[in-house]
């Protein structure tokens, strides 16, 4: 039964806001580098409730949201999350369904989901069906452009004083050209977090995939216990020679916005775990669709990136591993948005007394970081 005074609540407005947020240091990985970062929100409403997603996208991904997306899902029943997603696929399949267009409808279906949920008077996590109430992440961050000190400031904050056992670094730089440099930041990096936590590198698909196998092998005494996109993602053949190659699972997946791609991957048997980011693979209701395509082979998911937009998806996921605690988008989320939550021994708790996700943007803070 439905909870009176929502009997079917129209979607009566859809907003779209862009705001361009420059970075605490200049950041890059193996192959881009970046001084800001851009983000498009999405705030839906009905039946007197706000609803609110979000995807880090260039400013043009907001044109599609208001031209293609919005007629697509306005006037639907804030119940009906499954049909809007239909809508929207629709609505898109003149303009491609996957790269951009896949990260709009990720931001529009989020919001959704939390309208939803909120009407409901209920956290995102138990509308969806709660697996479980924490959360494992892993702090992922270490940019190629990081000093000596950054770099161990930043893992040293992690491991030692938030007490997260699993961290992340950028290799690859200058596209695989600087492997000496790579090595040893490697080396670096475990020194700094000790014996007892693990280490991940993400090259970003800067080596070939003999490359990434030697860095590897030369990388022994670090003890890599996951490597990603040690090639391009796009390169299945490729992550499946690193994969049967070395001990460390490897894993990609992270710019899959369609569930065709993640069933290729899996068949392809190129990961050892499926990396899924809510914000670019269609929203909530394509991440498991996807998810379930993943259990079916066998295999987990980890979540990429934008840790609070993710948090009560991982937390109704069957099949998840751990979740992204990005620096860089953790950074914006938590200086722009009330309601966020505390990774202090390595786990997020979605917070079980507030409605949808449980998050408040401050617009007054990020207004002026407003383009478009």
């Amino acid at each position: 039964m439905r909870p009176t005074g929502t009997t079917d609540p129209a979607l009566t407005g859809l907003d779209v806001s862009t705001y361009t947020i420059p970075t605490d240091n200049s950041e890059a990985d193996g192959t881009f580098a970046w001084d800001a970062t851009t983000m498009v929100v999405v705030r839906t409403s009905a039946g007197g409730c706000e609803g609110l997603g979000w995807t880090y996208a260039p400013p043009s991904c907001a044109q599609l949201i208001t031209g293609l997306l919005a007629p697509a899902v306005s006037g639907r029943s804030a119940w009906d999350t499954g049909g809007a997603a239909l809508s929207m696929l629709q609505a898109v399949r003149n303009s491609g369904r996957s790269g951009l267009a896949g990260y709009a409808i990720s931001a529009v279906d989020c919001a959704l989901w939390d309208l939803k949920a909120r009407l409901l008077h209920l956290p995102l996590y138990r509308l969806l069906g709660a697996v479980r109430d924490e959360v494992d992440i892993y702090g992922s961050g270490g940019f190629t452009t990081y000093s000596r000190q950054q770099l161990q400031d930043q893992l040293g904050g992690w491991v030692h004083g938030q007490h997260i056992p699993r961290v992340k670094i950028k290799i690859g730089q200058d596209r695989g050209n600087a492997i000496p440099r790579d090595l040893e930041r490697i080396r670096q990096a475990r020194t700094v977090i000790g014996d007892d936590a693990e280490l991940f590198v993400d090259a970003n698909g800067a080596y070939t995939a003999k490359q990434a196998v030697r860095v590897y092998q030369a990388a022994g005494d670090s003890r890599l216990a996951w490597f990603e996109e040690p090639v391009s993602s796009d390169h299945l053949a490729g992550l499946r020679t690193v994969r049967e190659a070395i001990a460390a699972d490897v894993a990609a997946g992270e710019y899959g916005t369609d569930l065709f791609y993640f069933e290729r991957l899996c068949r392809a048997e190129a990961v050892d775990c499926v990396q899924l980011d809510v914000s670019r693979c269609g929203g909530i209701t394509q991440w498991l669709r996807i998810a379930a395509v993943v259990a079916a082979h066998g295999l987990q998911v980890s979540g990429h990136c934008a840790p609070h937009l993710s948090a009560h998806a991982a937390a109704a996921t069957e099949n998840f591993r751990h979740l992204e605690w990005f620096h860089d988008h953790v950074r914006i989320e938590q200086t722009f948005f009330d309601g966020t939550l505390d990774p202090a021994g390595g786990a997020i708790i979605p917070d079980k007394h507030s409605p949808g996700n449980g998050l408040t943007i401050r617009t007054s803070d990020i207004e002026k970081y407003r383009v478009g």
